[in-house]
């Protein structure tokens, strides 16, 4: 009985990043899926933008401040203070990356939801990427 072959795996770029996938999730072989690259990178800034402030307790300083906003009434001031939150969280705690450009926009169907579009550059390749992460705010009364 042979073995099967090793799942394709890319070559490893350390200055990128390799490790286990986030979220974790499970391959069909029943191994802990990971990530490699660019797309390591990616899965990072979503941790950290999904991380409140204070909420890992051996490391209080990891996470973004934007959090401690929600409940605050939909106004362009809270929006303004959303990006800069998330400015100042991936500038201070992602390395890898420059951030290029954070923007945030409102939606009118939903008036709770803020679109959060980020621009950046990998610093090892001059890659340049781009996520939209969706931030839920409750207007306070």
């Amino acid at each position: 009985m042979s073995t099967p072959a090793p799942p394709f795996r890319p070559e490893p770029r350390a200055y990128l990043g390799d490790g286990l996938a986030f979220p974790l999730t499970v391959t069909p072989q029943g191994r802990l899926a990971r990530a490699f690259g660019e797309a390591k990178i990616e899965q990072a800034i979503w941790f950290l933008l999904g991380t409140v402030l204070g909420e890992r307790v051996m490391r209080a300083d990891l996470g973004c401040g934007a959090h401690d906003l929600l409940f605050a009434p939909n106004t362009p001031a809270t929006v303004v203070r959303v990006t800069d939150q998330v400015r100042r969280c991936l500038t201070a705690q992602e390395p890898r990356i420059a951030v290029l450009d954070v923007e945030a926009e409102t939606s009118d169907a939903d008036p709770s939801l803020l679109l959060i579009r980020i621009g950046y550059q990998v610093h090892a390749n001059n890659a340049i990427g781009n996520l939209v992460y969706p931030f839920f705010i409750r207007e306070g009364v």
